[in-house]
């Protein structure tokens, strides 16, 4: 199978190594950060030691694991840590030493706040790096389409075609629910969560109702809540915060809900081919939801800086990047010929936007208003600057 170099990531993380004495490399199964651990190793030159937390022959070598961690130099891998969440504390004594002999890499496939053990055993000596699937700058804008339908996990984009690609995902998502999820301690039966994810797939892009997902479910609203809280923190749905400035106008308070990866929407949705996709009622949301990674990634923005923004009057902003002083807007469509609408100008009168970016599935980049601009996908690299 083809390979991808993911040399900014790279860099980061080593950055983040030099200095942090534990840095957590956290994203979904199987999204590359074990490949991304092995690069780093073989090119920092120096000593290390890796350790697979689901390999019982480094699970017995660390029965005794002070002993086993103690007296390692250079740098320590421990892959699929939340396997073995009591390291934690004896992570914080070995970086407590002065001078630090090790730093250490922990891979984790679960959030800080379900790893809360680590994170707060290590605070202040811990830095957290989430790794996303691949995205527009890494597999190059034109073969944008290829990564909007199959995802950015790389075995499923790089898969020799749609079909295996649509096996690996399916795979995937019995493994996850099935053996990974009950790893961290999840009681919640596999069919459940499975029917849940999927009802999910048909909300992707809509407005969080947990009384009606609830009622539809047969759960209390309660329950469905902790079933999506799980999902988030362990990378396969996003939660896009609403923005609830007092404008003057009654906002929505519920978040977003979206597949994190267009792949596994796909999957969940039972669509085989783009020309599936092409014909379903979620095509408008699927793009939406691609689109929005793509622009969150480009800006390096972080998740509490990324908002959408709607009015119970009906005005509404897919998505609202703050940072500082500076509030960038942007809307989605998938349409070759974007127009303005009034919801658009009422977003910058109320929220006193930057500009808005309409990012739309067809070519070139050009004003449609003093603030307001349009930006085709496959542009987004080239016309996109990173937020500083």
């Amino acid at each position: 199978m083809p390979t991808i170099e993911r040399q900014a990531h790279l860099r980061n993380l080593a950055r983040l190594l030099r200095e942090n004495p534990v840095v957590a490399l956290l994203g979904a199964r199987q999204v590359g950060k074990t490949t991304l651990a092995n690069e780093l190793v073989r090119g920092g030159g120096g000593r290390a030691t890796r350790f697979d937390l689901e390999d019982p022959r480094d699970l017995r070598r660390l029965d005794e694991p002070t002993l086993a961690l103690e007296p390692l130099r250079g740098l320590v891998v421990l892959d699929e840590i939340q396997n073995r969440p009591d390291l934690f504390p004896i992570l914080r004594v070995l970086a407590d030493r002065a001078p630090r002999p090790a730093r250490f890499l922990v891979l984790g496939s679960a959030s800080p706040d379900l790893l809360s053990q680590g994170s707060e055993t290590l605070a202040g000596r811990i830095a957290f790096y989430e790794l996303p699937g691949f995205d527009l700058s890494e597999v190059g804008p034109p073969n944008w389409e290829r990564l909007w339908f199959r995802g950015g996990f790389p075995p499923s984009y790089l898969a020799r075609s749609h079909r295996q690609s649509g096996e690996w995902r399916a795979n995937f998502v019995r493994t996850f629910l099935e053996r990974d999820l009950p790893r961290l301690g999840v009681g919640i039966p596999s069919r459940t969560l499975m029917d849940f994810w999927t009802m999910v797939s048909h909300y992707h892009g809509q407005i969080w109702n947990a009384s009606e997902l609830g009622r539809a479910f047969g759960v209390a609203h309660t329950t469905v809540r902790r079933y999506l809280d799980l999902l988030t923190d362990t990378f396969v749905i996003r939660q896009l915060r609403p923005w609830k400035e007092n404008v003057g106008k009654r906002v929505v308070k519920s978040p977003k809900v979206y597949i994190a990866d267009g792949g596994l929407l796909h999957s969940l949705l039972n669509l085989e081919t783009p020309r599936d996709l092409a014909g379903h009622p979620k095509v408008g949301a699927s793009f939406e939801g691609f689109a929005i990674e793509q622009v969150i990634r480009r800006l390096g923005a972080r998740p509490n800086e990324c908002h959408f923004w709607a009015t119970h009057s009906g005005a509404e902003l897919d998505l609202l990047v703050v940072r500082g002083r500076r509030r960038l807007g942007f809307e989605f469509k998938r349409t070759d010929a974007p127009r303005l609408s009034p919801s658009m100008t009422s977003a910058i009168d109320a929220l006193g936007l930057e500009r808005i970016d309409l990012v739309h599935a067809g070519s070139g980049s050009y004003p449609m208003h003093p603030k307001v601009r349009a930006v085709g996908l496959a542009e987004l690299l080239a016309d996109l600057a990173p937020i500083g």
